[in-house]
């Protein structure tokens, strides 16, 4: 069964992460760019709790974190960085629903998973969970808990919003092949068990299982059929960084009813070239591919490559409007 037969999708969405640090002007420039896919917003230039760690730390169930100067660590009670983060998390939903009134379709919220988390967040010790199993265990475990209340309150909140979940992984390659550096960066942790990032990620996933997920990377080699496998509905990656190895995997997954999050504008102030030319990259694929161009549509959602945080606001507002166009000319000329 086609994934994308039970979930809907819009054509175009952000990643994430939006410039400055005022939620109703965030919120009115997604709804206001995006009208059928917007997202909730992540305004990281507001500090430490706004940032993509310390924001999904703040969901977290029964664990805590607080920053210290090597960043976020896990500590014994909630301090004043996690209630920072639940605040601000309010305030953006607050300033969603406010322009999402009567809404119905697709609506995206993003968190970290639990591997980018746990390569991270550090322990006590100053060391990444990432080494120690069972504090990664115990971490998806939280996560899972905080994302069900989170997407409750988004369900609540928005009731005409089909939502999709993202999570963002953007650490997992590296995880998977040894890369992520220790505490004293002399050394690094070893490769983790791809059974067990399968296992773990599938755990996290499951916690929506009304909804589609999408899991997010935009670092190279990202591993699509073990996303695949651990439940992804659709996968969301920096085209600019595919190289022709991932063809096979993509091909197969696109023929199994994978969707795909192509980013391919610019998440930083740059020249935007026609919409057509933006979708080139993706035309090309297909051919290369030999997938069927009616597919184009249906199986693409088109985005920036990362978020826009590092963009100026008119920047960020002409890349999502220019997502939405080149997305319709992938409708509209899929040859």
């Amino acid at each position: 069964m086609s994934q994308n037969s039970q979930f809907m999708f819009g054509a175009a969405t952000g990643v994430g992460s939006m410039p400055g640090g005022d939620a109703r002007e965030a919120a009115k420039t997604v709804t206001g760019s995006l009208d059928d896919f917007p997202f909730l917003a992540e305004l990281p230039a507001r500090g430490p709790g706004a940032d993509m760690i310390g924001r999904t730390a703040g969901l977290l169930v029964e664990l805590y974190a607080r920053v210290e100067p090597s960043g976020w660590r896990l500590g014994d009670r909630p301090g004043r960085d996690t209630k920072r983060a639940q605040s601000w998390l309010g305030e953006d939903l607050d300033a969603l629903e406010e322009f999402t009134q009567g809404y119905e379709g697709p609506l995206k919220v993003q968190a970290v998973g639990p591997w980018t988390l746990a390569a991270a967040l550090e322990l006590r010790n100053g060391e990444a969970v990432l080494s120690d199993p069972g504090a990664c265990r115990d971490l998806a475990a939280s996560l899972a808990e905080g994302l069900r209340s989170h997407l409750e309150e988004v369900g609540r909140r928005i009731p005409g919003a089909q939502v999709t979940l993202q999570l963002d992984e953007p650490s997992i390659t590296a995880v998977l092949r040894g890369q992520v550096r220790s505490a004293s960066g002399y050394r690094t942790h070893r490769a983790a068990d791809r059974q067990l990032v399968e296992s773990t990620l599938r755990d996290v996933v499951g916690v929506h299982a009304d909804g589609p997920v999408v899991i997010h990377s935009c670092a190279p080699d990202v591993p699509f059929a073990l996303l695949r496998r651990a439940g992804a509905a659709a996968v969301s990656f920096d085209l600019s960084l595919l190289t022709e190895r991932d063809d096979d995997v993509i091909g197969e997954a696109v023929e199994a009813g994978s969707r795909l999050f192509a980013g391919v504008v610019p998440g930083t102030d740059a020249r935007l070239s026609d919409p057509a030319g933006s979708v080139m990259g993706v035309r090309t694929l297909w051919r290369r591919l030999g997938l069927s161009p009616g597919l184009l549509a249906e199986s693409v959602t088109v985005t920036p490559a990362c978020g826009l945080a590092g963009a100026s606001p008119e920047y960020a507002r002409k890349a999502l409007a220019h997502c939405v166009q080149a997305a319709r000319s992938l409708a509209d000329n899929p040859e």
